[in-house]
């Protein structure tokens, strides 16, 4: 199989080769344990289509001048345990050719798979999660694979979490939270609250013992529905675009980010603003990455 489309397509001419390129993009269709609204399998190709209308400069340099190389459409419809499958061997060869896997979901199940592979080759490191649900349940709808349970499974494979924007959270997630103290949080309540006040996100954001070396997982519902409302599980209050890009900055700066995903965009018809929105964020995740390996 072939990408429906490269990311970002402006870049064909002088696309890099999968070995040289510093980014692999790997799009994961993934959609079965969708809880109230559907479409998040067409989330991967709504985004590489709306790449074709960014700008190769992100305000501070040229992302994919580093070299962006696409795969094809992971196979997803054999239920969870086989795609997570798939998901981890892609993620991993990416990895033994040290170069930066960039996930595209699908839902948030998709992420368990590439922190498998990330767990492998790296141990112990910290995740990031910009969410509006914390994810932490034990089983949701029958399945200990639901989105609503995919960072319960991280914290199971021993790895450090920080979760910001949360703002829907079942009183079982508070408990796990309350019984394992290595979650850290910023929840929306307390942005919004800060916000308010005239006060700007803290700065350091992350725990001063978090892990140096960090993955990334960006459910699009993290952000305020009014930036992007095509998602299964939109909540208000959420971050402002700013917000999040400012945050992401301050969790980057010093560490090495060892992979990200963009999760849980479920395109609409007509609603361009919404893919353009989740290409945009991964594409800006690309610079702050690569701007921290020059470092």
């Amino acid at each position: 199989m072939t990408p429906e489309i490269n990311f970002p397509p402006f870049f064909e001419d002088e696309a890099k080769s999968r070995n040289e390129a510093l980014f692999h993009v790997i799009p994961a269709p993934f959609e079965e344990t969708v809880s109230y609204g559907g479409g998040a399998a067409g989330g991967p190709s709504a985004i590489l289509r709306a790449s074709d209308q960014l700008e190769e400069y992100d305000g501070i340099d040229v992302p994919a001048a580093h070299g962006v190389w696409t795969a094809p459409p992971l196979p997803c419809g054999d239920g969870p345990e086989k795609t997570l499958a798939a998901i981890e061997k892609a993620v991993a060869e990416t990895l033994a050719m040290d170069r930066i896997p960039i996930l595209l979901g699908g839902e948030h199940t998709v992420t368990l798979g590439a922190l498998r592979a990330c767990h492998k080759k790296h141990g112990t490191f910290g995740v990031i999660q910009f969410d509006a649900h914390a994810d932490l349940r034990a089983a949701y709808q029958g399945t200990p694979y639901s989105h609503a349970c995919v960072m319960r499974r991280a914290h199971e494979l021993g790895l450090r979490l920080f979760q910001i924007g949360v703002r829907a959270i079942s009183l079982e997630e508070v408990e796990y939270r309350r019984e394992n103290p290595d979650i850290a949080y910023l929840d929306g309540a307390a942005i919004g609250r800060a916000a308010l006040a005239g006060k700007s996100l803290p700065a350091p954001l992350l725990p001063p013992d978090f892990p140096d070396t960090v993955y990334v997982t960006f459910d699009v519902d993290g952000l305020d529905p009014s930036v992007i409302p095509a998602t299964g599980t939109p909540v208000p209050g959420g971050l402002s675009w700013y917000q999040a890009l400012f945050a992401l900055q301050r969790c980057i700066a010093g560490r090495n980010v060892i992979g990200c995903d963009v999760v849980e965009l479920a395109p609409r018809p007509g609603d361009h603003a919404s893919d353009f929105a989740a290409a945009l964020l991964a594409y800006n995740l690309m610079g702050m990455i690569a701007r921290e390996k020059k470092k």
